[in-house]
């Protein structure tokens, strides 16, 4: 378990997460933080969003679980069997 508001990852981790996910970065993002709006992301490009979450954690969706090279987001929680 990574405390990732103590422990933000980078944007290669997060570049690594969503080829493990297969999913594209505006997924990874909770559009409803504030932060999200206070940033002006709603038009912003993937690397932007990238650069975003690796500077804003509070931005990741979650919970993300990585597992084996494998990734998958929480939500649905039954999502995540899959993995294991």
């Amino acid at each position: 378990m990574r405390l990732y508001l103590q422990d933000p990852p980078s944007e290669t981790e997060i570049r690594a997460a969503l080829a493990a996910l297969g999913r594209p970065v505006r997924d990874l993002v909770r559009k409803g933080e504030p932060a999200f709006r206070d940033l002006g992301l709603a038009s912003a490009d993937g690397d932007a969003l990238v650069a975003a979450i690796a500077a804003h954690p509070v931005l990741i969706e979650r919970p993300l679980v990585l597992h084996a090279g494998r990734a998958a987001l929480g939500r649905p929680p039954e999502s995540v069997l899959a993995l294991f």
